[in-house]
């Protein structure tokens, strides 16, 4: 039972994830870089210390007295993620949401899963899987044989974005995809896929900030939650930074103001878009307590995002 709520809660937070960039289609006359860092202000500032304050009382005396090198360890690995999440966001924007997240949650589900179990392998930690166990249990062959297919898929993917740019005009392509690039998408999405697997080393980094909040009485079912603070602030920094050099480049910060563009709207579905995308986090987080294996419940997370997103890709014709 256990066991079936970790996969329900990681598909939650799957079709938050693979959903997410669904609202930014409905934002009419803003350059990119103005809703993505409005929704990912909602992503990574608003919305987690709230969801914090709510599911761990205490969360900022947890943060406060956790080592520094914890803090350090996890700030880091958001960094790390947050150019994983902005490339995301571009590749996206250059391939669509089908075969964008295919091609990043590939990588990501490869790399997430298996750079900590070999780092696992040289420190052990206990209740973490190895490499060793991968390579010698009946479950972690099972494991290694879902990256494999991961790894394939990928090859599939990218085939299929160099057939379609070859067989569609470029209005064709325009007419899905606004920026259709497969050059540039293909590009940023290996470096998305591979960076954005830190989010994974984020949390097994911050684990000691959620051992803390256990022991105070927390639910586990959130324990979390209280790393996410340190890590989407490593995302945040990033994001914005990139962001406003786009604004001043582009001179779009007028996009903000700009009376001319549906405002209200624009705003709102840029905040639709960066809560959803954060209630990823939230249920992966729930699911990965219930699931209780670091690697299973990362490969679980990708797929479900991959089969949402390809299913939004269909429905919009991508």
């Amino acid at each position: 039972m256990e066991a079936l709520l970790g996969v329900i809660f990681h598909f939650i937070g799957g079709f938050a994830s693979g959903s997410f960039y669904a609202p930014y289609r409905k934002v009419k006359g803003w350059q990119w870089e103005s809703y993505w860092i409005t929704g990912g202000l909602f992503s990574w500032l608003i919305v987690p210390p709230v969801a914090e304050a709510v599911t761990i009382p205490g969360f900022i005396d947890i943060i406060k007295s956790t080592p520094w090198e914890t803090i350090r360890a996890t700030l880091i690995f958001g960094l790390l993620w947050g150019i994983g999440g902005l490339t995301y966001g571009l590749g996206i924007r250059y391939l669509g949401m089908s075969l964008g997240n295919s091609i990043v949650l590939g990588f990501c589900s490869a790399f997430g899963a298996l750079v900590p179990a070999i780092y696992y392998n040289f420190y052990p930690a206990e209740g973490k899987s190895t490499f060793t166990e991968l390579l010698t249990t009946s479950w972690g062959r099972v494991i290694l044989a879902g990256i494999a297919v991961c790894l394939l898929a990928i090859y599939v993917c990218g085939r299929a974005g160099v057939l379609k740019e070859r067989e569609l005009t470029k209005l064709q392509q325009s007419a899905s995809v606004a920026e259709f690039n497969l050059t540039k998408g293909l590009i940023v999405t290996i470096v998305a896929g591979i960076l954005s697997a830190c989010f994974n080393f984020g949390i097994e980094a911050g684990k000691p900030m959620t051992e803390v909040a256990v022991a105070a009485g927390c639910n586990p079912l959130y324990q979390n939650n209280v790393i996410y603070v340190t890590l989407l602030w490593g995302g945040l920094l990033v994001n914005l930074i990139w962001c406003v050099l786009l604004n001043v480049r582009n001179k779009s910060f007028k996009d903000y103001t700009n009376a001319k563009t549906p405002l209200l709207k624009n705003y709102l579905f840029s905040a639709l878009a960066g809560i959803t995308w954060y209630c990823q986090f939230f249920f992966y987080g729930m699911g990965e307590s219930k699931l209780g294996n670091g690697v299973s419940s990362w490969i679980v997370h990708m797929a479900f995002i991959i089969l949402i997103a390809n299913m939004w890709g269909v429905l919009m014709n991508e």
